[in-house]
């Protein structure tokens, strides 16, 4: 399969709440998370709910980024898909630290357009990827 783009689905457990609810810190975060990823930035949209939590989402010229927060539960939700080979574990790895997150579960679809499908143009089962990772947050670092 040649690989046009990386797609992660996370959850981010036991965050600051006060950070959860505050759209400034969201974006602020949010925009850290792609300056890491080395991203190129074009939009962005931010937005305050009552009583409280935050959704928010940065176009990205490689696709977009994407965070919904609640609060009360301490708990966000966060996409981040690129293409181009632009590697977005980076901004997720920021984005766990940054929302002092005491565990995460993240799932990573590599998406791409396959070499082999079938008489119908589906995907074959084999060029179908997904790996799942739950894990507490911590620093990784490079060997």
């Amino acid at each position: 399969m040649h690989t046009v783009g990386r797609h992660l689905i996370a959850e981010f457990y036991g965050c600051d709440s006060g950070l959860l609810n505050d759209p400034k810190r969201i974006r602020e975060v949010m925009i850290h998370a792609a300056e890491r990823t080395g991203v190129t930035m074009v939009g962005e949209i931010f937005h305050q709910f009552a009583p409280q939590g935050v959704s928010g989402t940065i176009v990205i010229a490689e696709s977009h980024m994407s965070v919904h927060t609640w609060p009360e539960n301490g708990y966000a939700a966060v996409d981040i898909f690129t293409c181009g080979g632009i590697d977005p574990r980076p901004g997720f790895q920021l984005l766990g630290k940054a929302l002092q997150a005491k565990s995460f579960r993240m799932q990573e679809i590599v998406r791409g357009i396959a070499e082999d499908v079938d008489e119908n143009r589906h995907l074959l089962p084999e060029d179908v990827q997904l790996m799942c990772h739950t894990a507490p947050v911590r620093e990784t670092r490079k060997a």
